[in-house]
């Protein structure tokens, strides 16, 4: 009776990640603490500094991609259609558009939820989730983890069918099972920028709307009165030089004494701020693993990819994959499972391709040049 029970709640026809639900939070006794909103501080960053934002996207970009390889033709057939069309949601459609979002959410918070929407015995659908609103537990043994999620009145719950859910995590450190985000470690750096970033932008508005200061010296000898007077007379005739210049007509300022006119703040120079801003971006590409001239930053001007930087670049975008591969591995496993099909199946992902293909040619011709030579 209870494997029949297992076998008959396999079938779930709602989503379970996308709830109306918006509380993520409860004090629920066996959970790890979710880093007092890191996730927050990490989309901020993402947000406030463009060059990080365009390199999360390069690597979604660089890393996606595969083709699968089943035991049977049928099987092979009606998978390549399901990964192809199969509904992702927010109007997405194929597997490449669940991976994005899949990658990108694990590059930005360091973890990534995605499930299986079954409905009458068939997959109809694969959506990836926000991480942020799901807490993890281990389960019956340490292999295992259990999601808890939001329920419609924004308590936390164990999600119901477990074995339709996704969980991804990037590099996880022994003490909790949440994963490391890319951006781990920026949020101090990104803090220094947005002040020099902050700093000019309001010396420059200074700078490009500059007030003056008008002094007219040889006052010392007239009544408080006259002095208030003449005053008053020479911030109105000021006032209306600068308005007419701002209309388009040009109108002298002309005052009786000793006048001096000088620019508020003009005295004092603008910090040059090329050094530190790009020691700042400096850490903050290197995290990234991408050279600096793909997020269009050029310090130099002969700069381009080495070799070295490429095999580097790769190793990562492996790493990328190998982290991702399980969850794919599952979907289409599941597809075949419910279709009543072969369910052995193998991720073949696209080859990464990122020196010049004539300088791969050539090191082809070499290396068929010195096995002939071997031969010979």
């Amino acid at each position: 009776m209870r494997k029949k029970r297992k076998e008959n709640g396999a079938v779930g026809a709602a989503c379970q990640l996308r709830s109306g639900a918006q509380h993520p939070f409860s004090d629920l006794r066996g959970f790890v603490p979710l880093g007092l909103g890191e996730e927050r501080v990490y989309r901020q960053v993402r947000e406030a500094i463009p060059v990080l934002d365009a390199a999360v996207g390069k690597l979604v970009r660089l890393s996606g991609g595969f083709s699968v390889a089943c035991k049977s033709p049928e099987a092979q057939r009606r998978l390549e259609e399901f990964l192809r069309t199969v509904p992702c949601g927010r109007g997405q459609i194929g597997i490449d558009s669940f991976l994005g979002g899949y990658v990108d959410s694990l590059l930005t918070i360091g973890r990534a939820v995605g499930e299986i929407v079954v409905a009458g015995g068939r997959v109809r659908g694969v959506c990836w989730g926000d991480a942020a609103q799901i807490q993890v537990q281990e389960g019956d043994s340490p292999m295992d983890v259990v999601l808890w999620g939001p329920d419609d009145s924004g308590r936390l719950r164990p999600l119901p069918y477990q074995h339709l859910l996704l969980f991804t995590a990037r590099e996880p450190e022994p003490g909790h099972p949440y994963g490391v985000s890319l951006f781990r470690g920026m949020p101090f750096l990104a803090d220094i920028l947005m002040k020099i970033y902050t700093a000019m932008g309001s010396n420059w508005e200074r700078a490009g709307n500059v007030r003056y200061s008008v002094i007219c010296k040889g006052g010392e000898d007239m009544d408080p009165a006259t002095a208030q007077e003449r005053g008053a007379q020479m911030a109105q005739e000021w006032a209306r030089a600068m308005e007419d210049g701002k209309n388009g007509t040009v109108r002298d300022f002309v005052a009786v004494g000793d006048v001096e006119i000088k620019v508020i703040g003009g005295e004092a120079p603008i910090l040059d701020s090329q050094v530190p801003v790009r020691q700042i971006l400096e850490q903050l590409v290197a995290k990234t693993g991408l050279p600096p001239f793909l997020l269009g930053i050029n310090w130099s001007t002969t700069e381009r990819m080495s070799t070295q930087q490429a095999d580097i670049l790769t190793s990562e975008l492996w790493a990328l994959r190998r982290t991702v591969e399980p969850a794919v591995a599952k979907i289409c496993r599941t597809f075949l499972a419910l279709e009543g099909l072969d369910d052995r199946v193998e991720i073949l992902w696209n080859d990464i391709s990122l020196q010049d293909i004539t300088q791969e040619a050539q090191a082809e011709l070499y290396k068929a040049q010195a096995e002939k030579a071997r031969r010979n």
